[in-house]
């Protein structure tokens, strides 16, 4: 049972509903996080979605955005969206195996995949200076400094998320990941 107050998205009103109509209209039904999210804070709500749709216009594809979405939720323990970017890994192209080891810094089957996992792991896992190593790592995989710094955009948008579910403890309205 959710933590915080999440509010019918039926009986929305204001900006909050205008919000709820587009999510609904972009992808068929509004997600328990972003209800949650929405019911308390249309601006933090508003705020995550520009974030994903600038997302969208990186440097990153969408495999590698759920790829850094999944290994971020794997180490905050976020199962709503390990669950929810299982899905999605899956539709943009993912196969279960990748996603997995992408999770678990294990072999994907794609090389320069798992040298993104592995930067973002060592980003999210550590604090102080990311070793210069861990930066080169991802540079020789044929990451651009471009897509390492959409990379911490995509980490920000994640962790947000991560934070509000496990806060919310959000009721999963997907398939749970693997």
């Amino acid at each position: 049972m959710s933590r915080l107050f999440t509010q019918p998205v039926s009986e929305a009103t204001g900006h909050a509903a205008q919000l709820f109509t587009a999510i609904k209209g972009a992808v068929g039904k509004v997600p328990n996080a972003y209800a949650g999210i929405g019911s308390n804070s249309p601006v933090a709500l508003e705020a995550v979605l520009n974030l994903d749709a600038a997302l969208r216009k990186s440097s990153l594809s969408a495999k590698e955005i759920e790829v850094v979405k999944l290994a971020v939720s794997q180490d905050a323990a976020c199962d709503y969206c390990l669950a929810a970017h299982t899905l999605i890994g899956a539709k943009v192209g993912l196969s279960a195996d990748a996603m997995r080891g992408v999770r678990h810094g294990q072999p994907s089957g794609d090389a320069r995949l798992d040298a993104l996992a592995s930067f973002v792991h060592s980003v999210v896992t550590t604090s102080g200076d990311v070793p210069a190593e861990v930066v080169s790592a991802a540079q020789a995989a044929g990451y651009s400094d471009a897509q390492l710094v959409d990379t911490l955009l995509a980490i920000t948008a994640i962790t947000f998320t991560n934070l509000f579910n496990r806060v919310n403890v959000t009721e999963i309205d997907f398939p749970r990941a693997g």
